[in-house]
């Protein structure tokens, strides 16, 4: 019989192949630089209360943790809304004035409105911030935010936050905190969920029925996007955050 070593070798050839497989390298992390707007000393307290409210924590914030390289990326991006805002316009949301006076705030009408930030590409996202209003002690209701690649949120969507306790904005029952705003806004860890898109919903507060927003920041890094590997020559096409290894 005649010895071909190709027909011998392929099968193994193959095996090898099959056994090398991308795994995602650990990502070293440091804090998320964040500014903060000077704090508004007044106003009367709140006597306010619901089964998911939370105290309001006076102490600094905990440096939040994320991959090396996260940064703002939603700065002067563009927003849209679900309602022509009745003070402002929906270009503050992103320009970075999170000031407590009402030139810095956006209000949209009454009843569930949101608004969306367009961070231009797909990007891996570990923090969102918010800012509501903090010149007055208020809770905002139906807080609900979310991430999507789809720009109409009809698919593909990740709910990182929700305070909506009995669903009346019809997205779900949340299980999140309400609580009074702040000069700190709301920091949601978004364990670095894919998307292009940013929603944040309301649905009035404390105060009067209208939705305010003053900024709404987002940490994350650009999506590198994995090139097809035909073969071991092709890993260089792999984006950098994947190694190969021998299984």
């Amino acid at each position: 019989m005649n010895y071909n070593p190709i027909i011998y070798l392929l099968p193994v050839a193959l095996t090898l192949s099959a056994l090398v497989t991308p795994v995602i390298a650990a990502e070293e992390e440091e804090p998320i630089t964040i500014e903060l707007p000077e704090a508004f000393f007044g106003g009367t307290p709140l006597p306010y209360w619901s089964a998911n409210f939370e105290p309001t924590d006076y102490k600094d914030r905990k440096p939040f943790l994320a991959p090396k390289g996260t940064t703002i990326v939603s700065k002067d991006q563009p927003v849209s809304g679900s309602a022509e805002p009745l003070v402002g316009t929906l270009a503050q949301l992103t320009d970075g004035d999170k000031a407590y006076t009402p030139e810095s705030g956006v209000q949209l009408p009454e009843g569930i409105q949101w608004v969306q930030v367009d961070l231009g590409e797909s990007n891996a996202i570990y923090a969102v911030l918010v800012w509501h209003f903090h010149a007055d002690n208020r809770v905002y209701f139906d807080f609900v935010a979310q991430i999507s690649d789809d720009p109409t949120f009809e698919k593909e969507v990740t709910t990182i936050y929700n305070n909506d306790l009995d669903n009346s904005a019809g997205l779900g029952e949340g299980k999140d905190m309400e609580y009074v705003e702040d000069a700190k806004g709301r920091l949601i860890d978004a364990k670095g969920t894919k998307g292009r898109y940013v929603r944040v919903y309301g649905n009035g507060n404390t105060a009067n029925l209208f939705n305010d927003f003053m900024e709404i920041e987002v940490g994350g890094k650009w999506v590198r996007r994995p090139v097809p590997c035909h073969s071991i020559s092709d890993v260089n096409k792999w984006p950098d955050n994947f190694v190969w290894v021998l299984a």
